[in-house]
Formats: structure tokens, sequence, C-alpha cells
């Protein structure tokens, strides 16, 4: 049995004008998110690399000032906490390496005398390790999606020998 369509309905069956219109509206909530994580991955990625950086340089900083015989004489270097914010917050010119939606919250320096065949036994190993959080300013479009991640919290540390002064 074949049903027979009515005039208008039949021409509004053979009708496509709308079509491209509803196909970008079903395609673009698709495309909208895989611009956020693009766009936020890359950021971060950027970000992460930064701090490395920072971090490295402030793990330099404390091998060259810290004596070289503080295992022996006695010491700590928690007190260059604060200079080693700034090295891994700051350039040299001391502007900030990261935008605004990264916070440095802590940076904690260690000290570690590690035995064995060295020159100068036991042998000063020094630690700086960063906790920072970062904020992404697309969550609100990730969180259409579902993900409910509007910032990540990491800790990065990198080791040296300590060389001394």
């Amino acid at each position: 049995m074949c049903i027979r369509l009515k005039s208008p309905f039949k021409r509004f069956a053979k009708s496509d004008d709308g079509a491209i219109l509803v196909e970008f509206g079903l395609v673009m909530p698709i495309m909208l998110l895989l611009l956020a994580v693009t766009l936020e991955s890359a950021r971060l990625m950027w970000s992460y690399q930064s701090v490395i950086a920072g971090v490295r340089d402030a793990s330099r900083y404390m091998s060259r000032v810290t004596p070289s015989d503080i295992c022996s004489s006695g010491g700590t270097v928690a007190g260059l906490s604060t200079t080693l914010k700034g090295i891994v917050e700051r350039d040299i010119h001391g502007n900030s390496l990261f935008p605004p939606s990264i916070t440095v919250n802590s940076v904690t320096p260690s000290l570690s005398c590690v035995s064995g065949t060295y020159r100068m036994n036991p042998a000063p190993v020094g630690q700086v390790s960063a906790n920072i959080t970062v904020q992404f300013p697309l969550g609100g479009i990730l969180k259409l999606f579902g993900s409910g991640a509007s910032s990540i919290t990491t800790d990065v540390a990198d080791t040296s020998r300590i060389f001394g002064q």
C-alpha cells in the first residue's frame, strides 16, 4: 500500500534549503570541543615546559651558591626558598614567565648527602621542587561536555650536584 503525499508535503520533502544549517548545528559542538582541547593542551604543554625551565635554572643557581662542604660542615638550603621561587617565576629582567592563569604555589629546596666513591664524600645533592596550579581559561567550554576540570595542580622537580661557590 503506497501513501501519496499531498502537494505541500511533497514540495517540503524535495526541498533541502536548510540542510546545511542543520548539519552545521550538529557538527559545531564537536568542532568547539576539538578546538578547546587543542588550545588547552598546547597551552598546558607550553606552560609546563616553562615551569621545567624555571625549576632547572633554580636548581643550577642553588648548586652554585650553596657551599660544597655543606654536608660536612652542616647547614641547610631552606633559606633559599624565596630566591628560588623568584627564579622559577621571573626572567633575568624581572618579567613574569607565565600567563596570569599559572600560579607557582611553592618552591621547596632540599639537600641530601650521598655517600660513595666521590671526590668529596659525602657528595651534596640539591633538589628544587615547585608546586604549580594551571587554570584553564576555556574550562567553561569543557564543562559543557561533562569535564569538571577547571584547573590542574602538579609538582615539578630537578636535581643537581652542589659544586659550591
